[in-house]
């Protein structure tokens, strides 16, 4: 018999990615997409026809109750939300809505109709600083119902705790992406120039198909538990346009411009994956460096310009 999983968000970097590891694995993949939202479906249209669409939200119950009870899955991966963080102060109330009380809807509901299920919750690294953001806040929340339902209820639901990850299929609005697409435009001659912030901020990047890996893996200990997901090491938003100018045979230095209204709060203590417990029980480690990843992302990018 396969085994069934429940993907929302299936659509996004993430859920694509996962959907592809479950379908190597002769998973039975099923997503949970909106029709209410105009999604995108260039990240699994590859595979579109190997994967039942079942039409959901985490804003509804009802359709989260139908979903989960039709096929009552032996794995849920909770992929869906609002990830990019300047645009959770402009909807507050929604980012909660769908990062913290989702969450809350489908845990409740395998609680009460499909225990058996076990449970996968993408949280987020922000929520181990303080706090500042309503998305960060939202994880946060998230994070402890998590925890909490977990301990009072006796389900298999764990959450791995993600430092940032990127890949071709990341959104042109964060910077991995906005870099990789900007110079291979300015080396097609499609753009001349590449605003950015502080160039010398500094994040844990790591490589999306590695981390959906730590994902699945989770789910298959004896005991819930949760893990950080990182690759342990900084780079800067320089470091990132050093590799993919230099990479097109041109120096970022020539191309790149400071906006002063793009520079973001600085972090005090730039934060960085501790991610020795996955490594050690999981067995889980990146195979994916900085540097190929940005490649990977630019070649891509330069081939979709060139041909369409």
């Amino acid at each position: 018999m396969k085994r069934t999983a429940l993907i929302t968000g299936i659509t996004g970097q993430d859920g694509s990615y996962l959907a592809e590891l479950l379908l190597e694995k002769n998973y039975r993949v099923i997503g949970l997409v909106s029709q209410k939202y105009n999604i995108g479906w260039q990240n699994v249209e590859q595979i579109k026809d190997k994967l039942v669409i079942e039409d959901g939200d985490l804003l509804a119950r009802e359709s989260l109750e139908r979903v989960i009870k039709k096929y009552r899955p032996e794995e849920i991966y909770n992929l869906a939300g609002l990830t990019f963080v300047p645009a959770s102060w402009d909807q507050p109330t929604l980012t909660f809505d769908i990062n913290t009380l989702g969450v809350s809807r489908i845990l409740e509901i395998i609680k009460d109709h499909s225990p058996q299920s076990r449970f996968y919750q993408a949280s987020s690294a922000k929520i181990l600083a303080e706090s500042q953001d309503p998305y960060s806040i939202s994880k946060a929340a998230a994070h402890g119902l998590v925890k909490a339902l977990r301990k009072q209820f006796n389900l298999f639901a764990c959450a791995g705790i993600m430092y940032n990850h990127e890949s071709v299929r990341r959104g042109p609005e964060f910077v991995t992406r906005k870099i990789t697409l900007a110079a291979t435009k300015i080396k097609l001659g499609l753009e001349k120039t590449l605003a950015l912030g502080n160039l010398d901020a500094k994040q844990d990047w790591g490589y999306a198909p590695d981390y959906v890996e730590a994902m699945w893996l989770m789910l298959k200990l004896d005991q819930p538990k949760d893990f950080v997901i990182g690759t342990g090491q900084l780079h800067s938003v320089r470091d990132i346009c050093q590799i993919a100018f230099s990479h097109l045979g041109l120096n970022y230095q020539d191309f790149v411009t400071i906006d002063q209204a793009l520079v973001r709060p600085a972090e005090v203590n730039p934060p960085v994956g501790d991610a020795s417990e996955a490594k050690k029980t999981l067995g889980w480690q990146p195979k994916t460096s900085f540097k190929e990843m940005i490649i990977k992302m630019v070649e891509h990018d330069l081939k979709e310009l060139q041909h369409g």
